[in-house]
């Protein structure tokens, strides 16, 4: 692999912080993402240059423009824990994510309203019903014993004080 010259690693840094001014401000490339691949196809320049190498004898050594790409993370987190998203892309992935989160709760409190309200006509049901078989029992309990006499129909007109109808 050849190695370049002084003047061409300063022009490629050059274009690099330029490209980084731009996508820490929120001008992100369609398609992109503000990262080191995005940071590397904008500025023209291998993405292997931003990490580091090693030696022919193993040891390992910063790669031509690592600092720039750990200069570039330490910004962008600083951004992101001031609330800032650079990214527009990725505020509106935070943005969605927070909203399927509400409505999960809302989702889920919906639920268990349905539940609660699902057993409430359950038991009204029975009851209800039970009601229904006593009214039955009594009537038919009425019958046999023959000692019970009906009331006298409601009269028609004006209904007694205190009453419901």
């Amino acid at each position: 692999m050849a190695r370049i010259s002084d003047e061409t690693r300063r022009n490629n840094e050059t274009a690099i912080r330029q490209v980084m001014e731009r996508l820490l401000a929120g001008d992100v490339p369609l398609g992109g993402k503000c990262d080191i691949k995005t940071l590397a196809a904008q500025a023209g320049v291998a993405r292997t240059g931003f990490y580091p190498k090693k030696n022919r004898d193993g040891s390992p050594r910063p790669g031509p423009y690592q600092h720039l790409a750990e200069e570039f993370e330490r910004r962008l987190a600083a951004l992101r824990e001031t609330g800032v998203i650079p990214d527009p892309r990725a505020a509106q992935i935070e943005r969605l994510k927070d909203q399927v989160s509400g409505l999960k709760e809302r989702l889920a409190a919906r639920d268990a309203q349905i539940d609660g309200l699902t057993d409430f006509r359950e038991r009204a049901l029975s009851q209800i019903a039970a009601q229904r078989m006593e009214i039955e029992r009594l009537r038919e309990q009425a019958a046999a014993v023959g000692n019970v006499r009906r009331l006298p129909a409601a009269r028609g007109g004006t209904a007694p004080y205190g009453s419901c109808s």
